[in-house]
């Protein structure tokens, strides 16, 4: 088996194994998340030859979020929204084929899974890159440029023992994922060591790595009321022992008025595809920023299941009468955070009431989420993007980022586009349908078909436009 790492292929600047400079390749992707993996595994074995391409990653191997990889934790969508089942189930890419692959096919069946474990999703992820010759870890993206002469992208990445190639390629591809976010009273706190030497103050995205040592405080405050702050704050109740004296003291705060489970509706879920995207798109900027911000619980609550399991601990821990070590406070918002002795003082606010309060806790763990950031390497082309007055990219319906008349070549970018697209932006049921849409763009044909309509809902009114209006996808190549 050829290893990602181990693999070249035309248009390595540095002539690797005697390869000439002058080559490109069709499509060269920056990071190896779902979505660009999912992009990958479509293009590999298009029929008639499908673009040569490579993807590259920093990474010494694929890992997706490893520090919430907890036990028992299932993914929020169907097994079949997979890298590639949603535009191409025949893929030997797919979930099902990774289950025959290693002979867990009849286990599955007999398990009656719809959802399965997050673990076992990235096990199947790490699967696919370790076959797929198109992924390259251990590369650094550190510079992307545009070569107007040569009509091509310089691609410059560093080994993590300091040697350094630079590729071409007519066209990119931006999957380089989210950064944690995380409230600005925290900021100064970051990663503070407490008196055992041990990170006190953390993003939910590092809480594996220290749960056990958080799990043995005395008062742990989890903020957040989404899928990772429940996952959190479920582990550190499960950590408490059946008396209810042993392990931390929990406490839950968040800036949501309830904690809410994630619209799970048959219908809800019609906003996770292409007829909402298209209505979306074609909204006015200043109605997309609202609703963005109306949509939450359509991409940031809470699995009823994992609600239910929070409510089964604490009802198990104060059967009895006893009082529950836990405390759980929605409505809230940090605005100050200060260390005292061995602990932290939070000033909380409930924004319903306007009232002030203070938390004196040991630890403080972020589960608030991520966004889209400007990556470094970028640095060298940001002149030649056409920036929105936020500093977003303009993304057209192909995912396609605007970019001065200058540029003959396509850049795209993935999950980057929430003010452009919509609550679906992070979600991987649209990842196979996205990627598809992309492949499509870079074949300059029709690679896989994607279909006109997916949904029973009319979005909008009757008769009204189904795509964006010029206004909204002005600048796309």
């Amino acid at each position: 088996m050829t290893t990602p790492h181990d693999s070249h292929g035309p248009g390595d600047v540095d002539a690797v194994g005697g390869r000439a400079p002058g080559e490109v390749y069709d499509l060269i992707g920056v990071g190896i998340g779902p979505f660009n993996l999912s992009l990958a595994a479509l293009a590999d074995g298009v029929p008639g030859g499908g673009p040569r391409t490579l993807f590259l990653d920093a990474k010494p191997a694929f890992s997706w979020h490893p520090g919430l990889l907890l036990e028992g934790t299932i993914l929020q969508v169907p097994f079949l929204a997979d890298l590639v089942t949603m535009a191409d189930p025949t893929s030997r890419w797919s979930y099902l084929n990774y289950l025959r692959e290693h002979d867990r096919m009849f286990p599955f069946f007999f398990s009656e899974r719809f959802h399965i474990p997050r673990r076992e999703y990235d096990h199947y992820c790490r699967w696919v890159t370790e076959n797929l010759p198109s992924c390259r870890f251990d590369a650094r993206v550190t510079d992307l440029s545009w070569d107007e002469g040569a009509e091509s992208f310089l691609v410059t990445h560093r080994s993590s023992a300091g040697a350094v190639s630079t590729v071409r390629a007519r066209q990119v591809v931006l999957g380089v994922g989210t950064d944690p976010v995380v409230p600005d009273p925290l900021r100064p706190h970051l990663h503070d060591a407490g008196d055992d030497s041990g990170t006190r103050v953390l993003h939910s995205a590092d809480y594996r790595t220290h749960r056990t040592r958080l799990a043995g405080l005395d008062d742990v405050t989890v903020l957040g009321a989404g899928q990772s702050g429940a996952e959190v704050v479920l582990d550190l109740l499960r950590h408490q022992d059946g008396g209810g004296a042993g392990g931390p003291y929990v406490r839950w705060l968040a800036r949501t008025p309830a904690f809410a489970p994630m619209e799970y509706s048959k219908l809800g879920l019609e906003h996770f595809t292409p007829d909402y995207i298209r209505y979306f798109r074609a909204l006015p900027e200043a109605r997309r920023e609202r609703l963005v911000r109306e949509q939450w619980q359509l991409y940031k609550g809470v699995s009823e299941e994992t609600l239910g399991e929070i409510h089964d601990e604490l009802y198990e821990r104060t059967i009895g009468g006893t009082e529950p070590r836990a405390a759980l406070h929605p409505g809230v918002a940090v605005e100050g955070m200060e260390r005292r002795g061995g602990g932290y003082v939070l000033t909380c606010r409930h924004t319903e009431q306007d009232e002030l309060f203070e938390v004196r806790t040991a630890a403080v763990v972020s589960a608030t989420g991520y966004a889209a950031a400007r990556p470094g390497f970028l640095d060298g082309l940001a002149k030649l993007v056409d920036w929105d007055e936020r500093g977003r990219y303009r993304i057209d319906g192909d995912y396609r980022v605007a970019l001065d008349r200058r540029v003959s070549g396509a850049l795209y970018v993935q999950n980057a586009e929430l003010h452009t697209h919509g609550v679906g932006a992070p979600d991987l049921t649209l990842g196979a349908w996205r990627a598809a849409t992309i492949l499509n763009a870079v074949a300059g044909r029709t690679v896989l078909r994607v279909p006109e309509r997916a949904a029973w809902t009319t979005f909008g009114a009757p008769g009204a436009p189904a795509s964006a209006p010029a206004s909204v996808s002005e600048g796309s190549p």
